[in-house]
């Protein structure tokens, strides 16, 4: 935490009604790797790290590290939603949530990102949400974590593993995904508003 409290990894908007916006196009991209592709994938974490499955996952929980790994990519889908709608998702047996650890004493408030996995019924399984806070950029686990998540995906009996990103992510997000041996499947390009 900041001296002044607040958590230096979360972006911090304008308290009052946005004055100007602006309108982009956004690509997105669906991307999507096979059991045999994410077996010759195995990399080592940068730093000691691991991935800790939250069981339950309470809805405080999962907005703290919505908006610690989140804010700087415009990631405002779930901002929205009520806590019984949340709490009704994250409770969903086919719905996993795994925070990255450093210590045993780790919290969402001080976790070094996460991954969402959800399950579907046609056997894929889908990396909802993945990332790490900016703190922990740059300093070698992001192959890792994509690695990781698609382990824990096929554990759970995936056919397919899929996910999407967009222009608006990381610009290192779609080339991580790449490198790990996904395939981009389609793309679409949609328009949103964000402050200016």
């Amino acid at each position: 935490m900041s001296p002044t409290g607040r958590d230096p990894d979360v972006t911090i908007g304008p308290t009052g009604p946005l004055d100007t916006e602006r309108e982009i196009a956004v690509t997105r991209t669906y991307l999507a790797i096979d059991l045999e592709t994410a077996r010759r994938h195995r990399r080592a974490p940068g730093i000691a790290v691991w991935l800790q499955e939250l069981r339950p996952c309470s809805t405080q929980d999962w907005r703290t590290l919505y908006a610690v790994v989140g804010a700087r990519w415009h990631w405002h889908d779930r901002d929205s939603w009520s806590d019984e709608v949340l709490a009704t998702r994250l409770n969903h047996p086919r719905i996993s949530v795994h925070q990255i650890v450093r210590h045993a004493t780790d919290t969402p408030e001080t976790a070094g990102g996460f991954v969402e996995l959800e399950q579907h019924s046609d056997g894929s399984v889908e990396i909802a949400y993945l990332g790490l806070r900016p703190s922990m950029m740059g300093v070698g686990i992001g192959a890792w974590l994509v690695e990781t998540a698609v382990r824990r995906a096929f554990a759970l009996g995936a056919t397919r593993v899929w996910l999407h990103t967009c222009t608006l992510d990381s610009p290192t997000a779609l080339p991580n995904y790449l490198a790990r041996g996904f395939v981009a499947e389609r793309s679409e390009t949609y328009f949103t508003r964000l402050p200016g």
